[in-house]
């Protein structure tokens, strides 16, 4: 993808050996190109057998960064922000911002640090604003992409790279190590299709069923409670609705996708 000729020099000017897959930025990919685990499924095995501290995975764009460990471990992408994350809190303290799909790893992280961290809808363009509201120090969306107002107001997984190499140098220890340290939550990810017009129907049902529940509505329906949350966001190009929820374990996180997937059937 585009990513492929300044990551290569990136990654020598920072002193790194390298190995580039799919390295001619041409349009063609050797696989799906989003960075997921089921479409990575052959590049651990070629992490493993290079004998690579790691592999960086980016997206076609260059905004998204997934992690594999020495091991061939996908470490994925929401890893990546909050590896970031805690990397930067740990020079430099400050508010932090990320979206309202983004693992709760990061509240965690900003509460370690004594710093406030924020919510902003899904996009980009979201997150960034509340940035510039907030001064914060750091931001980023859950689906592997950082944003460091120090290089730029946009996703970008070269900052990624830079932060996750840095924090393996400072503290000499390898990504599997400095990934096992962060609080562990599991997300789920589903949708559903639902018409327009049952969306809000849906949505008040499901804070019916949870009156206990934390209540965010600035993008869709955001749950949440002390240590899982669930959302509840309407698709702008096709009548679906997309469930996301994380929880200590994937059983619990599946758990509330499907109550939300009763709901929806029931409206």
């Amino acid at each position: 993808g585009a990513g492929a000729v300044l990551g290569r020099r990136l990654l020598e000017e920072l002193g790194c050996e390298l190995i580039v897959r799919g390295e001619q930025p041409d349009g063609r990919f050797e696989h799906p190109p989003e960075p997921t685990a089921e479409n990575l499924a052959d590049v651990p095995r070629a992490v493993v057998e290079a004998e690579a501290d790691l592999g960086f995975c980016q997206d076609p764009d260059a905004d998204r960064l997934a992690l594999i460990d020495h091991s061939g471990r996908y470490i994925g992408e929401e890893y990546t922000v909050a590896l970031c994350a805690e990397h930067v809190l740990s020079q430099r303290r400050g508010p932090i911002v990320i979206n309202t799909a983004t693992s709760r790893m990061n509240e965690d992280i900003a509460r370690r640090h004594g710093v406030p961290i924020h919510r902003a809808p899904v996009g980009e363009a979201n997150v960034v604003d509340a940035m510039l509201e907030h001064g914060a120090v750091f931001g980023g969306e859950g689906n592997g992409g950082p944003i460091d107002p120090r290089v730029g107001l946009v996703r970008d997984s070269f900052v990624g790279m830079a932060l996750v190499l840095d924090a393996m140098a400072r503290r000499n220890l390898p990504l599997a190590a400095l990934a096992d340290e962060l609080p562990r939550y599991e997300i789920v990810k589903t949708k559903y299709p639902l018409p327009a017009d049952r969306v809000g129907p849906a949505i008040e049902a499901l804070v019916k069923l949870f009156p206990e529940a934390q209540i965010d509505r600035r993008d869709g329906l955001r749950l949440q409670w002390p240590d899982r949350w669930l959302l509840l966001r309407a698709s702008n190009t096709e009548p679906i609705v997309r469930a996301i929820a994380e929880a200590p374990t994937a059983a619990e996180a599946q758990a509330l996708c499907g109550r939300a997937a009763q709901v929806l059937a029931a409206t």
